[in-house]
């Protein structure tokens, strides 16, 4: 039996088009990953740019069957219309510099390609992949600027208030602490914005595998994903300031500094978890709707 349509497994026979689209999304975008992992996604702040590509292609890609039994009801014209859109944009943002644009323009490519083969149904089964990868885009300088240094100050003022409660001699000056002899300022990635929407990614990613069904708690727990990674990265921070205190600078700016990161997903993980139970108790799932 012979599968029609892109999307169709029809080896060998009608592979050429997942090919040749293959081909095309490679030449546009390959040069635009290259680019990244040179610039913005070897800085601290952007570091999970390539994590969030790989889970949105892997997450449609577990979607494949799926779109595969869906009826063809191809909206050409308008797929057609945004797919030209998407490019106009890359087109746009890869000789401007505009990375938001030229990044983001895949995600308009992909919506225009399924409309025009298989319809709304398959952008609709592919949402939150095709949502997801907003996420790798980075976010405009002017508002991480705005945004990063009441962050800073804050996160600041919460650590040095716990540990000058549980005995430790600290002193804050703006988003500088002093401890012992040590002085140490937070940096962004300590406690910018850029790890609030890493960690919002994650809550997302979480609610998304996790198939919950209840609006009011995806909600829920989406809104305290803020709160949730604040205390994240003042954990992250406390840490820090002691491992310098107690072992030195060397200690605290080496290894321990580099795995700091890691903590903070970790303990964000832990707290989401935390308070998703309770909220699984206040806005139960239906019978049968989640995985």
């Amino acid at each position: 039996m012979r599968a029609t349509g892109l999307f169709q497994p029809a080896w060998p026979v009608s592979a050429w088009p997942v090919w040749l689209l293959g081909l095309g999304f490679g030449l546009l975008y390959l040069p635009t990953f290259y680019d990244l992992s040179h610039t913005t996604w070897a800085s601290d702040e952007q570091g999970h740019g390539p994590i969030i590509l790989a889970v949105s292609y892997w997450l449609a890609y577990r979607k494949r069957h799926e779109v595969m039994a869906l009826p063809a009801t191809p909206r050409p014209w308008l797929g057609t219309s945004i797919f030209l859109v998407a490019l106009l944009l890359y087109v746009f943002g890869r000789s401007q510099s505009v990375i938001a644009f030229e990044v983001g323009s895949q995600i308009f490519l992909w919506i225009g390609l399924l409309l025009m083969f298989r319809g709304w149904a398959a952008v609709k089964l592919l949402w939150f992949p095709l949502f997801f990868l907003l996420f790798m885009a980075p976010l405009p300088n002017a508002l991480v600027a705005a945004l990063t240094a009441p962050l800073k100050t804050a996160v600041s003022t919460v650590a040095e208030a716990v540990l000058y409660g549980i005995g430790y001699p600290v002193a804050r000056t703006g988003a500088m602490l002093n401890i012992g002899q040590y002085q140490l300022f937070v940096a962004d990635a300590c406690a910018g914005l850029n790890s609030m929407f890493t960690l919002e990614a994650l809550g997302l990613l979480y609610m998304n595998l996790m198939n919950y069904k209840s609006v009011a708690r995806n909600v829920a727990l989406a809104v305290c994903i803020v709160p949730i990674s604040f205390c994240s990265n003042v954990i992250r921070v406390m840490v820090l300031v002691l491992v310098t205190y107690h072992f030195g600078d060397a200690a605290g700016q080496g290894f321990v500094h580099g795995f700091a990161g890691i903590l903070l997903f970790l303990v964000a993980l832990t707290l989401m978890l935390l308070v998703d139970y309770p909220l699984g108790r206040l806005f139960p799932e239906r019978k049968g709707a989640a995985a």
